[in-house]
């Protein structure tokens, strides 16, 4: 049988260490939420810097401090258009590709690395190059694993953090049945979508993963062709993750105690069980984090229900 990556069915044993303050609440019901602008950004806005050995694409609008915004899989630099808007007003909006995103060179290699890790390096390397002091660093999923890693590495580079659900699996053993929640995961979505990549089908593949991982498995084919276009053009770099053997390293509470930075974790309403349940360990492990749920999305989040999320992130950034 195929050992799938991603299952993380070891989980990490070592025991909560730092119980930090949570804070739970929702976008401001008694504070009515204009619908932001959708901004159309194309590659012909973007820029592009060399970050070891490799270039990465990205977009820079407006002025102020930096927010740095993180994809996640199946994303790219566009992922971000609905907050671009919001953003910019007041902030340098920065919206990069990581590396083996849609318009970065997707080539088959035996050196490729679609773990976490490099592309945390990748991130740290390019804050540096850019040389825009500390930022406020936003991060969804696969990107909000890379952006945890940035500030566990390197604190000096960071304002303040917001994770939207990292899937940080090895928490999972910290949860009461959590290895059961994650085997389920791994056996409903992930098997299947590595079945259909290993076949051949990438497009069955995003259908499954993307489906699974928003609770909605007729999302992509009830999606507009620009959305489908854009999994599509992401697939490649879905692929590496989904068929490499643990790209997540094993973090637990212990890794976390000395974080410092200002962090804004988000889970969606109506996400699948797992992301829930690893973003209320991580609001135990992170002193003084706040948690956030936001209504009406699943693990989609900032582009699910843009309006609610730029509310969210730009009160937490506005304090720090």
């Amino acid at each position: 049988m195929m050992r799938y990556p991603l299952t993380v069915i070891a989980m990490c044993s070592v025991a909560l260490f730092q119980i930090g303050c949570e804070r739970n609440h929702e976008a401001p019901e008694s504070i009515p939420l204009e619908q932001d602008a959708m901004v159309e950004v194309t590659d012909s806005q973007l820029r592009s810097v060399l970050v070891n050995d490799y270039e990465i694409n990205y977009l820079d609008i407006g002025e102020g401090e930096a927010v740095v915004f993180v994809h996640g899989g199946l994303g790219d630099y566009r992922t971000w258009k609905a907050q671009i808007d919001a953003f910019s007003r007041d902030y340098r909006i920065i919206a990069i590709s990581r590396r083996y995103a849609y318009p970065n060179k997707q080539e088959e290699n035996d050196s490729n690395d679609y773990s976490v890790t490099p592309h945390a390096e990748d991130l740290a390397q390019l804050l540096k190059t850019l040389d825009l002091g500390p930022v406020h660093l936003v991060g969804h999923s696969y990107g909000a694993f890379t952006s945890l890693l940035t500030a566990l590495e390197h604190p000096e580079l960071l304002r303040s953090l917001t994770l939207g659900e990292p899937p940080v699996m090895s928490l999972l053993a910290h949860v009461p049945d959590g290895d059961a929640a994650g085997s389920e995961f791994a056996q409903n979505v992930l098997a299947p979508t590595a079945d259909a990549f290993l076949s051949g089908n990438d497009e069955k593949a995003v259908r499954l993963f993307i489906g699974g991982v928003l609770s909605d498995d007729k999302y992509f084919s009830n999606a507009s062709q620009e959305q489908k276009e854009l999994m599509m053009t992401n697939s490649f770099g879905l692929r590496g993750v989904i068929l490499t053997e643990n790209p997540f390293p094993p973090l637990n509470c212990e890794s976390m105690r000395n974080l410092q930075t200002p962090t804004l974790l988000i889970k969606g309403e109506k996400s699948p069980k797992v992301f829930g349940e690893i973003a209320n360990v991580l609001a135990q492990c992170i002193e003084g984090s706040e948690l956030a749920i936001l209504p009406d999305a699943s693990h989609g989040l900032e582009y699910e229900n843009p309006v609610g999320f730029n509310r969210i992130v730009l009160e937490f950034i506005g304090k720090n």
